[in-house]
């Protein structure tokens, strides 16, 4: 067993383009005793496709093009298996990843725990929205996301990736399902996406019946974290630096998927010795009780995912001028000619009238409870502020936690029902 997981390591750090497929690993796995190593090995190989149809359930690829250029990649589990698998019109739920993540945050814990599964199976039509420039929206009609002298495709933030990419994804799904309205479900970063499209076309508030924001992260005037606050001093010259380099991405490009997954696969599966550093690092040294080092290859292999430079560098911006506002160019030229002024103006949430429930973890050092709860004073129709049962869920357990759907995501489910019902 070690062999071939060294064997399919090294096939990852030597480039290969393609993960094995299900019934390869099988031939390579397979035996008396390891059907659970196995399913750790498929799972941390597979896409995302690949991954919800190995569990049984209906999967559809979706490519958005976006009003410049972008083609993003949205993932489609129209409905749950076995008895929850009846056709017929469903209601819609979106879910959107975090920062340097994909669709895949919601699919990794597997059936019966992770939340796009849990979803489907409670009678949604759940969409995974993947941002552009991550592992699954590396396309544009015009632009080379591998040329490293223009960097013209990685010239985004989370701005844009609210403002096009999210806009164009909800007309998509509504033309697609004929649902005029959905639940919205973000992450992190995800929750940053939906402000900011409906901070600045406040039209799509009507798409919406709730917005459920996990470890919103938006306003952030309260707590300190030092690798972040490292970002915050050199914020000015990110940007002009990692350009001249070469650099407009940061943890994604051709091969980088295979590599991390073969990594984990090597040094981070149940008997390396190495397993225990793994964890603490991933976790950020946090609490490991309700985290299952086991599925460490598997979240290894989906994350991260890539993102761009200045995805980091706009939430920087945030932190240093303690204003939740719009991107600020290093030319203040190009902040006037974007938005009319020299200085970039802030998103105002007040604009956003959907139904929103924020949920946050007293542990969770990247999403600060007291920023989530300037959050809530500021949006427009807060319906909903909670802290998470256990004290120590951190901003990971979100999507890792063995105990996830315990303490988040059947309550997320009830809300979302409970809403229903009274529009």
């Amino acid at each position: 067993m070690q062999t071939a997981v060294v064997l399919l390591a090294a096939l990852a750090l030597a480039g290969a383009q393609h993960s094995p497929n299900a019934e390869l690993v099988e031939q390579l796995f397979g035996g008396a005793g390891s059907r659970h190593s196995t399913n750790i090995v498929v799972d941390a190989l597979l896409d995302v496709p690949g991954l919800v149809r190995k569990y049984g359930y209906p999967v559809e690829v979706h490519d958005v093009l976006t009003l410049d250029g972008y083609i993003t990649r949205a993932h489609r589990i129209p409905r749950g298996r076995d008895a929850h698998s009846a056709p017929g019109p469903r209601r819609v739920a979106l879910l959107v990843h975090g920062l340097m993540c994909s669709s895949a945050d919601f699919v990794v814990l597997g059936p019966g725990n992770a939340l796009a599964y849990v979803l489907a199976d409670a009678g949604y039509d759940v969409w995974l929205a993947n941002a552009r420039g991550n592992y699954y929206s590396r396309r544009h009609l015009f632009l080379n996301p591998n040329d490293r002298e223009g960097l013209d495709f990685w010239k985004f933030s989370w701005d844009e990736i609210g403002n096009r990419d999210l806009s164009a994804l909800v007309n998509h799904i509504v033309r697609t399902t004929g649902e005029q309205k959905m639940h919205y479900i973000g992450y992190s970063q995800g929750t940053t996406a939906f402000l900011v499209l409906n901070a600045l076309q406040p039209q799509f508030n009507e798409r919406f019946y709730s917005f459920q924001a996990l470890a919103p992260a938006a306003f952030n005037e309260n707590g300190q974290n030092s690798i972040r606050d490292i970002f915050v001093h050199f914020e000015f010259i990110l940007e002009a630096v990692a350009f001249s380099l070469g650099f407009g991405e940061i943890m994604g490009g051709e091969g980088w998927r295979e590599t991390i997954a073969g990594l984990g696969l090597a040094l981070c599966n149940d008997q390396s010795p190495l397993q225990p550093l793994c964890a603490s690092v991933i976790m950020g040294g946090g609490d490991l009780e309700h985290f299952n080092k086991t599925m460490l290859p598997v979240f290894l292999g989906h994350n991260p995912a890539g993102a761009s430079i200045r995805q980091i560098i706009h939430y920087s911006q945030v932190q240093r001028f303690r204003r939740f506002a719009r991107y600020n160019h290093l030319n203040p030229v190009d902040n006037l000619l974007s938005y009319g002024s020299f200085t970039p103006p802030e998103y105002d949430v007040s604009k956003i009238t959907v139904p929103s429930y924020l949920y946050y973890g007293k542990n969770d050092a990247q999403s600060n409870y007291n920023n989530v709860l300037l959050l809530g004073e500021r949006l427009g129709n807060t319906a909903g502020i909670y802290q998470i049962e256990r004290e120590s869920f951190n901003h990971f357990d979100f999507i890792w936690a063995a105990d996830a759907r315990v303490q988040l995501y059947d309550k997320l489910v009830e809300i979302m029902k409970a809403v229903e019902s009274s529009q």
